[in-house]
């Protein structure tokens, strides 16, 4: 695993302190897997078996609707987490699509691995319930957010709230996100100053 990767990992569990041998232990449970642009990481039907951190790329969480379009849940960046997650916890078949908008490069630890940290290291509850509880409050605002911002106001929101990498994925899965059209998208890039 290359420093710069390995930053970003101890960026993710910022509450750990680990000695030189965990350090090692910790890095060898990680394996970088990559994407090319378009691959599904995840499958719907299919369980997530790893959490993954992202190293470079964008990807979107989705689901398809009644007439088979994507509905996006939610993105994953450079530093940030990603996975299904309710698949991975749950082992249950996922409902949800994980894929690479861009082409991606992820550091992955399997559920058995990413379980042992839990069992071996109690300042892996104390992560694990901030992890969550942020999960939880994101959810929470992106609802109230879509329940009760016009269109307009979720665009501005989200693109001063978002990182520049995800201002460059395509228009389509962006518009999905904010609960609206593409071309009421497309008007509001072109007309809104964020």
């Amino acid at each position: 695993m290359q420093d710069e990767d390995f930053l970003l990992l101890k960026n993710l569990f910022f509450n750990l302190r680990m000695s030189d041998n965990e350090e090692a232990r910790f890095k060898s449970l990680w394996c970088t897997k990559s994407f090319k642009q378009y691959d599904l990481i995840t499958e719907a039907g299919s369980i997530e078996r790893n959490f993954y951190l992202v190293l470079e790329g964008v990807q979107a969480i989705y689901v398809l609707n009644e007439k088979g379009e994507k509905v996006v849940l939610g993105f994953s960046y450079t530093g940030s987490p990603s996975g299904v997650f309710d698949s991975f916890v749950s082992g249950e078949p996922s409902k949800i699509f994980l894929e690479a908008l861009k082409p991606s490069r992820l550091l992955a630890i399997s559920k058995s691995d990413y379980l042992g940290l839990f069992k071996n290291d109690s300042s892996f509850y104390q992560w694990g319930h901030h992890f969550f509880q942020e999960v939880l409050f994101g959810r929470l605002s992106r609802e109230v957010e879509l329940l009760t911002l016009t269109a307009e106001q979720r665009y501005i929101s989200f693109m001063q709230r978002c990182p520049d990498e995800l201002k460059v994925i395509p228009q389509k899965y962006l518009a999905s996100y904010l609960n609206m059209k593409p071309e009421t998208f497309s008007r509001l890039r072109a007309s809104t100053v964020y």
